[in-house]
């Protein structure tokens, strides 16, 4: 188990970048023993129960339709659907058969994988800046790969307690949202300049060049949430250009 109680430190100078495998899956290892799943036996009742449903209504049938095809009563399919029973084999093939599909066809949703990570206040995996970019930390909050939307978000809490040597310039793909928590800062997007204070909020598209140009009241804290579907690669430029229109 890869030890995570210091800082793990990146491969180029600028971040952040899309996390390496091994980072994730630290990342993953950590906060994975403190979920409380849920019994298995309660997640397949809601499994088939939303299966059924979505099926139904696929088709265009309603509870009392499906129930009378099904030869099972409507209370009795109410409480399959919501999954508040286990439904016997006889009232899964009834279902199945009136529904028109297969019987294991309305396991599907319990083979799905949804995933969740909670994160402990101050346990984020810390992601520091190499060389003179002290006191510069990024605290990576949580990590999904795989999910049901294709879409990887990588939510940051940012804090910055010392000058930097370099104000850096980032580029990549994807969206990103900056949300201010501690502190104010003069942030660039672009050719505009933003002066941000706690509560403000900065929206953008992140291909385009953006970063801080000023720290103007530490300790910074601020939330950085990226979005993106491909795999892309952070670009830095080699000083901040902010200057005032």
């Amino acid at each position: 188990m890869t030890d995570l109680s210091g800082s793990v430190e990146q491969s180029a100078d600028i971040l952040p970048q899309r996390l390496s495998i091994e980072h994730t899956n630290a990342f993953v290892d950590r906060h994975d023993a403190g979920k409380n799943h849920i019994d298995e036996g309660e997640r397949l009742q809601a499994a088939i129960g939303r299966e059924i449903r979505a099926i139904r209504s696929r088709y265009g049938l309603s509870a009392t339709e499906l129930a009378s095809a099904a030869g099972i009563s409507i209370g009795m399919l109410s409480k399959v659907e919501h999954g508040s029973i286990s439904p016997s084999l006889d009232t899964l093939q009834a279902l199945s058969s009136a529904l028109g599909v297969s019987p294991t066809a309305l396991f599907r949703r319990y083979e799905e994988n949804y995933n969740a990570v909670f994160v402990k206040a101050g346990q984020g995996l810390n992601v520091e800046r190499r060389g003179t970019r002290t006191g510069h930390h990024y605290d990576l909050l949580g990590y999904i790969g795989s999910n049901t939307a294709g879409v990887v978000v990588e939510p940051y809490l940012v804090s910055l307690s010392q000058p930097l040597d370099e104000l850096p310039v980032l580029h990549h793909d994807g969206l990103e949202l900056l949300y201010m928590l501690e502190g104010e800062i003069l942030y660039r997007h672009d050719s505009n300049l933003y002066r941000m204070k706690p509560g403000d909020s900065l929206f953008f598209d992140a291909s385009a060049p953006h970063g801080p140009c000023e720290l103007i009241t530490m300790p910074i804290r601020l939330l950085s949430v990226i979005s993106y579907r491909a795999a892309w690669q952070a670009t830095d430029g080699r000083r901040s250009k902010c200057r005032r229109r």
